[in-house]
């Protein structure tokens, strides 16, 4: 499917410039509808830009069905949609892209929203009766339709979303589900019940009919182990939360959040690991603003530990264009130690130089202007650190330019970590820029 646009008032000598835009992904297509122009004329008239709520409520409930349908159908990835005066975005599956065109034309001409509701209807899934209770099998073909795998992926989300506990297993045609409820989940929804409105109890108490299929035993552990068990207590304390961890990123936060924390603390603690389309033949690399774009890729990726932990504007590594020449010969150092890039150097060349004792409250002194490499930032993976890593790194940064380490030039400030390694290193003092 190519991207197309359709304008939704066809006459040419008209000013109104509302438009739709139809821009295909692999998954699903984009359906968005542009009101730009549109608002900037209404307001100039002085009249409400504002969409109304019956709109939006419309819009909500086809986009929801629609994301359902197309995670249904096995998409593992984030939604970026949004909605608002100037543009209201919808997925939709390519078959279903002209219903959804049309029912936004008639909801943005006619104040019609029958057409995106009953889109909704037409796309709603039975969630709820997959996820009612008792233990069951939902075939391929007439209780379902994707690959009995995907779908009981999309319905172990669904049932965590719900606070249920799934139970399933999936087969070669079918999938078998029984769907449970925890005593702390229940616990949770009666304790905040303005967070979970309309919720119902469905699970608790339910007791399996005699004429229940049963499901065919495979092997594994008991599953009657907490039969009769007493459910655990919870407290109220006040106490303390959030904040921030060691590696930069915040403690509290979403499901998502907790995924993203826990990819970026495991290559923060261990480092890097080496991608696999990479080759690397010795310990350490240079890589320069004119490397390949793969390289300055992982420099750039390393580059984002250091940042986020230290709590920096930008990254010390932004090349990512085409190649070019930098009159400083900006570059980073990557050493690789168990298969993980553990240590990382920014530096570049600089004529601007004062030498400082490394004492706290001395002056610099006298300007020099020697050619030397400047250490722009360095940084060692947190289970690495102590190890010598950091003299490996500025040791290797002044043997590539040719020089005593003794020479090498730090960028102020010089945090205390710093000041220690340029201590070990240089105990006489240190040149500085």
């Amino acid at each position: 499917m190519t991207e197309r646009t359709f304008h939704l008032v066809a006459d040419p000598c008209s000013r109104d410039t509302r438009k739709v835009r139809v821009r295909a992904s692999r998954w699903f297509a984009t359906v968005q509808l542009d009101r730009d122009s549109y608002v900037d004329a209404e307001s100039a008239r002085g009249d409400e830009p504002d969409l109304p709520a019956d709109y939006v409520e419309a819009v909500d409930k086809a986009r929801d069905a629609a994301m359902d349908c197309i995670r249904y159908d096995g998409y593992r990835g984030a939604f970026y949609l949004g909605i608002g005066p100037r543009w209201i975005d919808l997925c939709a599956r390519f078959r279903d892209v002209e219903a959804t065109v049309e029912a936004l034309r008639a909801a943005e001409l006619e104040h019609d929203y029958s057409g995106l509701h009953a889109l909704a209807d037409r796309l709603a899934l039975p969630i709820k009766e997959w996820l009612s209770p008792g233990e069951r099998e939902l075939i391929r073909g007439v209780d379902f339709d994707p690959p009995p795998g995907v779908f009981l992926k999309f319905l172990r989300a669904k049932a965590t979303k719900r606070g249920l506990r799934l139970n399933g297993r999936a087969t070669a045609g079918s999938v078998w589900v029984r769907p449970t409820l925890s005593a702390a989940q229940k616990q949770i929804r009666e304790m905040f019940p303005e967070q979970y409105p309309g919720w119902v109890d469905r699970w608790t108490g339910y007791s399996e009919s005699e004429e229940a299929p049963f499901r065919p035993w495979v092997g594994g552990s008991d599953e009657d182990l907490s039969r009769g068990a007493i459910p655990v207590q919870f407290q109220q304390l006040e106490t303390e939360g959030g904040g921030e961890c060691s590696c930069g990123m915040r403690l509290q936060g979403g499901r998502d959040d907790d995924n993203v924390h826990r990819v970026h603390h495991a290559n923060w603690a261990l480092g890097i690991r080496v991608p696999k389309n990479l080759d690397w033949w010795g310990d350490l690399v240079v890589v320069t603003t004119q490397s390949p774009i793969s390289w300055r890729k992982l420099a750039h990726q390393v580059a984002r530990m250091p940042q986020r932990e230290d709590n920096y504007d930008f990254p010390s590594w932004s090349h990512m264009g085409e190649p070019e020449a930098t009159s400083d010969n900006y570059r980073a150092y990557l050493l690789k130690l168990d298969g993980r890039i553990v240590g990382y150097v920014a530096a570049h060349d600089t004529t601007e130089h004062r030498r400082w004792d490394l004492t706290e409250a001395s002056k610099y002194g006298v300007e020099d202007a020697t050619l030397r490499p400047r250490i722009i930032l360095i940084w060692v993976a947190d289970a690495y650190r102590h190890r010598g890593i950091g003299v490996r790194l500025v040791q290797a940064l002044a043997t590539d330019f040719g020089c005593k380490v003794a020479d090498v030039s730090w960028s102020t400030p010089v945090s205390a970590a710093g000041r220690r390694l340029a201590r070990r290193l240089s105990p006489d003092g240190i040149w500085v820029s």
